[in-house]
């Protein structure tokens, strides 16, 4: 199997838009440090974001500039499609130095290529983009205009390719084997910490014809009363009889996601959490229903707020974003929210993950979905069955 995901015309073909969205904004130099933007536009994948690490895109190179630690050089080399010229790897001293900074050396790089004066842009908001690295840039480009580059590269994210949506949907296949280890293991008596390494097994395993990748968010699992707390992990602890478990997880190949929860009860559910379970449901499926090109991301939330008003309860968080390539921590794109107010235009090949989790304080409820927008609706990614699900498994009335 290729290390590089894509083809170079493909490469090529986002580095353009990338330029054009540059040009557009005036910026004349782009610094990219998010780690799923630095794997668009130029391959490169590899546990390396706990040191400083960068591209540098120039309005008029046809390459951008690979930036890392010497050691992951080699890395670059294998899974990029820049030529030796363009992977450019600091010293080792630069690393976790008081004295140095990896962003001292693209300065010096930007000096040396005269572009010290140039208008650049900073992934300010990014994860990995630190406050000791605004400072060190703009103490060593005092004659630089910084500007804010946040999600410029995401929003270009937001379609996917052909090639793309091949990895998220085996992406999908993953996340069905593993949820459905998930809950084959779930019972009384059984230890949460030894569910969460069996979906973590099945995530990375994958499946007879594709491995897996290890997704960015590891597997959440809440229980009981907790259940209204939706982004705990596992504990030591073991299931209980009656008390429902939160499984939110993701299916992850060649870095792309398909996300996918769902809640379970073992042994017998109360009459609240039934009725919670219909109706997170009935909004979820009022909610896909309306999914086409040239729907708003608010009328999609619309269609779940109204399903679920129908029934006393009301929801304030956003129902689903965006979601593809990412990095740890988070498998979100972090551009199109479905939510009140965002009057994103939906297109053929967005991908989302719908997650309408409902919080009473005393438990909760996710049922989720990731889907594409096809030419005319919508794509359900996984195939697993919609409900809350009970050990044993018996449909609900």
């Amino acid at each position: 199997m290729d290390v590089i995901a894509f083809s170079i015309v493909e490469f090529e073909q986002r580095l353009s838009k990338t330029r054009e969205r540059m040009a557009d904004a005036g910026i004349d130099v782009l610094l990219v440090t998010d780690p799923a933007n630095m794997n668009y536009l130029s391959g490169y994948n590899a546990w390396s974001f706990y040191v400083h690490q960068a591209l540098v895109v120039f309005l008029d190179e046809d390459q951008p500039y690979w930036i890392g630690r010497s050691m992951d050089a080699s890395a670059a080399r294998h899974t990029t499609w820049l030529d030796e010229a363009h992977i450019y790897p600091y010293a080792d001293h630069y690393v976790q130095s008081s004295i140095r900074h990896p962003m001292d050396f693209i300065c010096d790089l930007l000096r040396n290529k005269n572009r010290d004066k140039h208008v650049i842009a900073l992934e300010m908001d990014a994860y990995y983009f630190t406050a000791k690295n605004y400072l060190q840039l703009t103490q060593g480009l005092p004659n630089a205009t910084f500007i804010d580059g946040t999600n410029l590269i995401n929003w270009i994210r937001i379609v996917k390719s052909d090639q793309e949506i091949e990895y998220i949907k085996k992406a999908a296949k993953i996340s069905e084997k593993a949820m459905q280890v998930a809950f084959d293991m779930i019972n009384e008596g059984v230890r949460e910490c030894d569910v969460a390494a069996a979906i973590s097994q099945a995530q990375i395993s994958g499946t007879e014809e594709f491995g897996g990748d290890y997704p960015s968010i590891v597997p959440l699992l809440p229980t009981g009363e907790k259940t209204s707390a939706c982004h705990l992990t596992w504990t030591e602890e073991t299931f209980k009889h009656g008390e429902p478990v939160i499984i939110e997880l993701a299916g992850c190949y060649r870095r792309y996601h398909s996300p996918l929860a769902r809640t379970v009860v073992p042994g017998v559910p109360t009459e609240e959490m039934k009725k919670l379970g219909e109706v997170v449901v009935e909004g979820l499926n009022a909610a896909l229903d309306v999914v086409k090109p040239g729907v708003t991301a608010t009328e999609v939330e619309t269609a779940w707020r109204q399903s679920i008003e129908k029934n006393g309860i009301k929801k304030e968080s956003r129902i689903g974003y965006a979601m593809g390539l990412n990095y740890p921590p988070d498998w979100g794109e972090h551009t199109v929210s479905l939510r009140q107010g965002d009057h994103t235009v939906l297109e053929p090949n967005m991908t989302f993950h719908m997650i309408p989790t409902i919080e009473l304080g005393h438990a909760g409820m996710e049922i989720s979905e990731s889907f594409r927008v096809t030419e005319t609706g919508c794509e359900v990614l996984a195939d697993f069955p919609r409900e809350l699900y009970v050990k044993p498994n018996i449909r609900l009335a």
